[in-house]
């Protein structure tokens, strides 16, 4: 699409979202139905692309893709007309006489700028609550999924009016013009390095954001963990998406007196999910692309491989990867891994779990496995995180009653559900005041005013 294309596409949405025909409720929940049978409708070509783009088995686009949107437009439908209603507020005695309100209203037209890894759900749950706040809509998904990209752009173009909503596909010089334009709000999922460049180009226009990224997440199996339980779900974690997932754990911290049993725990998960050549397996997930997966190869020298670490260039896949005896000023410990590879490090007591967590800046995500109640707290309490789970891992990130979101240089704002019709409303505040009678000590001069005021606000 050409500049001048783009220009106009963004006019004729601001110029629709002028006419306030997205802000009524009905008009909401027709276009999240619309959506809904959308997406229903296109499931089968969405399978088949998320199969060529990462080569997701149709039970894991599912689980992680298409039934998450679907669940998000429910939870839309039910509640967005008790969102869209103005809220009571309490009102001081200062201001006797008046009542206050808080009035949810859309930004207006906002971008939403999608990523490569889960290009359904991470493109679709935000339109969702773009949707229910009742702005206009430009999406921008990646180019590294294209068979994804040409999906999505069908299903749009054959739901939506382009003035309503459009998407516009192309190389990341398209999303650079893009962030040049007026918008109203910009969400953004992607790497913390791309959402810097996003921040500065909306800072230049004061355009408000929310930047989805990720970081190192860690994931903490302590003493008393079910330790074959909590196998099975750092496997399930970690290898979903071939580990391409942004809340996926990133490295294992395990306490020292369990790690050889976990280590041969996880192991034998490993090959049940996936068999004892896991590269072979129809089922198990893809690198994006060359670049990713020679990256990943590289980290395979920073530590030992105490298991996997076989890989196939024709079908850019690697085996499930656990590496030990990993320095903590490697890359594969000072980048994010994005990929099946898992670094082990082991720990004695609470304070050395802390300070090895503490080399990292603020994750995503953070999973603890234990049956101590105290533990739990303590690194809830101590680690600051953007959400995770305690005994298990990802799913967190399924319901649409928890904000899902980061905290620093793993992401600003957050959404899902209501959070997520929040992220996309702007709320104005509103005091009125009666006209019956007034109070003459607040002007300039009043007898007494000044004391009665002191008395009033002390």
């Amino acid at each position: 699409m050409e500049s001048h294309e783009i220009d106009a596409v963004i006019e004729r949405q601001k110029q629709y979202f002028r006419t306030g025909e997205t802000r009524s409720v009905p008009f909401r929940r027709e276009q999240l139905i619309k959506l809904r049978e959308a997406v229903l409708r296109f499931e089968p070509q969405l399978l088949a692309a998320l199969k060529e783009d990462l080569n997701k088995s149709e039970q894991e686009a599912y689980t992680t893709e298409i039934g998450i949107v679907l669940s998000e437009i429910r939870t839309a439908l039910r509640h967005v007309r008790r969102w869209s209603k103005p809220e009571r507020a309490r009102t001081p005695m200062t201001h006797f006489g008046a009542s206050s309100l808080i009035v949810p209203e859309p930004y207006g037209t906002t971008l939403i700028i999608g990523p490569w890894n889960y290009p359904v759900n991470l493109m679709l749950v935000p339109v969702v609550s773009a949707i229910a706040a009742g702005n206009t809509i430009v999406m921008k998904p990646s180019e590294m999924a294209p068979a994804t990209s040409r999906a999505l752009a069908a299903l749009v173009r054959e739901t939506f009016r382009p003035e309503y909503a459009t998407l516009i596909e192309g190389e990341a010089s398209v999303s650079t013009e893009l962030l040049k334009r007026p918008f109203d709000h910009i969400f953004f999922t992607g790497s913390p390095q791309v959402g810097r460049i996003v921040m500065e180009a909306a800072a230049k226009q004061l355009i408000p954001v929310t930047l989805e990224l990720g970081g190192k997440s860690p994931c903490i199996v302590h003493k008393d963990a079910r330790l074959s339980l909590a196998a099975k779900r750092v496997v399930y974690g970690k290898l979903t998406n071939a580990g391409q997932t942004c809340v996926a754990p990133d490295y294992l911290l395990v306490h020292r007196e369990v790690k050889a049993v976990l280590l041969k725990e996880i192991a034998s998960v490993v090959e049940t999910f996936y068999g004892q050549d896991p590269i072979r397996d129809p089922d198990y997930g893809r690198i994006v692309n060359e670049r990713h997966y020679r990256r990943l190869l590289g980290y395979l020298s920073d530590g030992r491989i105490a298991y996997g670490g076989q890989s196939n260039d024709a079908s850019l896949k690697i085996a499930p990867t656990l590496l030990e005896d990993v320095p903590p000023n490697s890359k594969v410990m000072c980048e994010e891994i994005f990929g099946p590879i898992l670094p082990i490090l082991e720990y004695e007591s609470t304070e050395e779990l802390l300070s090895i967590m503490r080399q990292n800046p603020k994750p995503l995500a953070l999973y603890v496995f234990s049956e101590n109640k105290q533990f739990q707290q303590d690194i809830i309490r101590e680690v600051p995180f953007g959400g995770g789970c305690v005994n298990d891992t990802l799913m967190h990130l399924g319901t649409p009653y928890l904000p899902f979101g980061g905290v620093g240089t793993s992401g600003i704002g957050s959404y899902h559900g209501e959070h997520g019709f929040r992220t996309f409303s702007h709320y104005k505040s509103v005091l009125k005041q009666t006209s019956r009678f007034d109070f003459p000590f607040r002007y300039p001069k009043a007898k007494n005013g000044l004391s009665i005021i002191r008395k009033l606000l002390r």
